[in-house]
């Protein structure tokens, strides 16, 4: 019996990332806290970058030509060892239930999925923001995909000098404070507009590293793409407490 509980399982090529993320191809930095930064996740992931996914085909095309080139990059994370799939746009949202459909594992493509869970968190009478690269191209059709109410207040990085440009123009080059300046200012506009905000969430995947920044100059919660995802692989891999099954199955005989 006791050997039998050393037999080993396979069936993958990689073992120890669960998560596998979804990469536009983009040459712009990643600094850590950024989901494209490996140093950024307290756990192993597994990347693929989708070819022909530029950040404006993504953000300012609707992602339009790009389905397969997605559901083909997906299905190679699953194969690969992945148990579940992100991916590095908020915007993907439109592609959710056609990636989970086709891999068959828990998918969670943008980070706006977090908005029904947070408006529920929050005192009566308060709700959450979105705050995104760009205001402009984030329509409504995106927010229903992630089964958020079309009418959450929505602000951007747009009127920024640095922050979005570096990202949907993809530049080699970022201005880090100047970045940071911009998601600030863009911050304090969006809570100005709505007096009624108790968080704001972040669309883009580049502003987490600004998280901690912005919490602390609204002085309410910010949720990103990094709170969710590491709630989504903490139900892939769910904390081990030491219990092993067979003193499980003792315990309930006692």
């Amino acid at each position: 019996m006791a050997d039998s509980l050393r037999i080993a399982r396979g069936g993958k090529s990689l073992y120890g990332a669960r998560v596998g993320i979804l990469m536009l191809e983009t040459r712009f930095p990643r600094i850590p806290g950024d989901m494209g930064n490996a140093e950024t996740w307290p756990f192993p992931v597994v990347y693929k970058v989708v070819p022909g996914a530029s950040p404006r085909r993504v953000v300012c095309d609707g992602a339009r030509g790009l389905l397969e080139n997605f559901l083909d990059a997906a299905e190679e994370l699953v194969r690969l060892g992945a148990d579940g799939i992100t991916t590095t746009c908020g915007f993907l949202s439109l592609y959710q239930r056609q990636i989970a459909a086709h891999v068959g594992v828990p998918v969670a493509t943008s980070s706006l999925m977090q908005i029904p869970f947070v408006g529920r968190v929050l005192p009566p009478g308060k709700r959450v923001g979105v705050l995104t690269v760009s205001a402009a191209n984030l329509t409504e059709e995106h927010l229903l995909a992630a089964g958020a109410d079309p009418a959450t207040p929505v602000g951007g990085t747009d009127n920024g000098r640095e922050f979005s440009r570096v990202m949907i123009n993809d530049e080699e080059r970022l201005d880090v404070a100047a970045a940071e300046r911009d998601i600030l200012a863009a911050g304090d506009a969006l809570v100005t507009s709505h007096r009624d905000l108790g968080a704001v969430l972040l669309e883009c995947t580049n502003m987490v590293p600004y998280a901690r920044a912005l919490s602390e100059r609204l002085r309410m919660p910010v949720f990103s793409i990094y709170t969710f995802v590491t709630w989504f692989q903490a139900g892939l891999v769910p904390r081990d407490f030491g219990h092993p099954a067979s003193a499980v199955r003792e315990w309930r005989e006692r």
